[in-house]
């Protein structure tokens, strides 16, 4: 970003700068008063503000439009040039922000310098500013399943807008990795990425944490909407966000600025929003915890990521990204997993999805008793401790009480269900795995009253209890 404004009087002198800085390779707009330089700057706010303190005929002077500037736009890097420098001039502008004050006449490789030092400096702040807030996570999307390629499919659509994008899925299931997906291939991929854990913060504190505050004793503190401003806020779990926190949210959506806490000037922000929850907003609106026209705000594009059920064709290829992570981050042993335990993964039930499975990974890498590969028996079993004999199938409770057609049916069919999703709905690799010709899988797929259906841009099996009862 390369766009620097400069405002002066002067017609001779802005254009003298002008032509010189477009000849060193940067982009320039000029104004020659107060009112053409807010346009410029509330239009879109430059990399870099070359500003001259006294201008004739203008509302504002130059420390007016740094003082609005620096309210505004913090960011924006301003160096003051004037042809009545005094030591006063040059406290008062540093004082509010500027990044160097120049005195007329003054020469233009001096100019060259101090500007390129500001836009490194600004670059530098808000790289500084991003590694305090962890924003160089990752946002790698790992998986092939149907349904993971129709999520990616998806995001890919809403990477260029500047739609609002509410993500929905189950705790766990990666919606923080689809949000920082979108941005990273978004035109503010070089902008903050700033994330709101609604969760996780105090009703009376989220506020000040959003929209900052100002006080005699610390001055001016920004919120993380501001210090978003340029990129994505990113509000995790929206639902458990305070109902009075909703209304000023909407209205920050509305006028893109808000006032700080315990100040009076407003603050101006130029933001994307990207919202997820794991709960039903529609149900939470109904029990007045959710302002509705907040939800319609917020859901412009609205995108499922699928639950860790809906694609275990990707836990082998999940957990071998896993044990990469580990080795690198770690120094855990680079293990590869064996055929039976990729198997007992697919079928395991992962209420806590794909960060359920990242741990059950870094467990069995630091528990593990040994440098091969990663065995079905170093998994945690779901049955208790003792209940498992070797070369025995241990019954259930449930199943041990039902007549032997009926244990029988009811194993097939939990038993065809697991293995039908585990590959995806694919049911002639279904077939070749248990053994058997596919026109008589599905022959005993339609006795036990097992289905498939599209969900998530992917086969995914259930029960139909209909034809079950019929069945019955």
């Amino acid at each position: 970003m390369s766009d620097i404004l400069i405002v002066d009087d002067e017609r001779d002198i802005r254009e003298l700068i002008g032509d010189i800085l477009e000849d060193e390779g940067f982009t320039t707009r000029l104004a020659g008063n107060s009112n053409d330089a807010m346009n410029e700057i509330n239009a879109e706010p430059p990399a870099l503000l070359i500003l001259d303190i006294w201008l004739k005929d203008s509302k504002m002077d130059g420390i007016d439009i740094l003082k609005a500037v620096k309210r505004d736009n913090p960011d924006i890097p301003v160096v003051i040039i004037s042809g009545h420098g005094n030591i006063e001039i040059a406290v008062a502008a540093i004082k509010q922000g500027a990044y160097d004050f120049i005195e007329k006449p003054f020469n233009i490789d001096q100019l060259l310098v101090v500007i390129r030092r500001a836009m490194e400096t600004s670059l530098l702040r808000r790289e500084n500013t991003q590694l305090k807030r962890g924003d160089t996570k990752v946002s790698e999307m790992i998986g092939d399943s149907a349904a993971f390629r129709a999520l990616v499919s998806q995001l890919d659509k809403v990477t260029k807008s500047n739609g609002r994008v509410m993500l929905t899925g189950p705790a766990g299931s990666g919606k923080e990795v689809a949000a920082r997906y979108i941005h990273a291939r978004s035109g503010r991929a070089n902008a903050p990425f700033v994330t709101v854990n609604c969760a996780g913060v105090e009703p009376d504190m989220m506020e000040a944490m959003l929209f900052g505050r100002e006080t005699p004793q610390r001055g001016v503190e920004p919120g993380l909407l501001e210090q978003a401003h340029g990129g994505v806020i990113y509000f995790d779990e929206v639902a458990d966000m305070p109902v009075g926190t909703q209304s000023k949210i909407l209205r920050v959506l509305v006028d893109q600025q808000f006032t700080r806490v315990g100040g009076a000037d407003k603050v101006r922000v130029d933001l994307r929003v990207i919202s997820s929850t794991g709960r039903e907003l529609t149900q939470e609106i109904a029990a007045g915890r959710f302002r509705e026209e907040l939800y319609h705000r917020l859901n412009v594009v609205p995108i499922a990521v699928p639950s860790l059920a809906e694609r275990r064709e990707d836990i082998p290829v999940l957990a071998e990204h896993f044990i990469g992570e580990c080795n690198e981050q770690q120094g855990l042993p680079a293990r590869e997993i064996s055929e039976d335990a990729a198997a007992l993964m697919q079928t395991m039930v992962w209420p806590g999805n794909v960060r359920q499975l990242k741990n059950l990974v870094e467990r069995v890498l630091i528990l593990g008793d040994g440098t091969g590969p990663i065995a079905a028996r170093e998994l945690p079993q779901e049955s208790t401790p003792g209940e498992v004999e070797e070369d025995r199938v241990v019954l259930s409770g449930t199943l041990a009480t039902l007549p032997l057609r009926e244990a029988r049916e009811a194993f097939e069919r939990e038993y065809l269900l697991t293995q039908i999703n585990r590959f995806g709905g694919n049911i002639s690799r279904t077939a070749s795995f248990v053994g058997m010709e596919r026109s008589a899988l599905h022959r005993k797929l339609k006795s036990l009253g097992v289905v498939t259906s599209q969900k998530a841009g992917a086969r995914v099996a259930r029960i139909d209890e209909d034809a079950v009862e019929k069945v019955s």
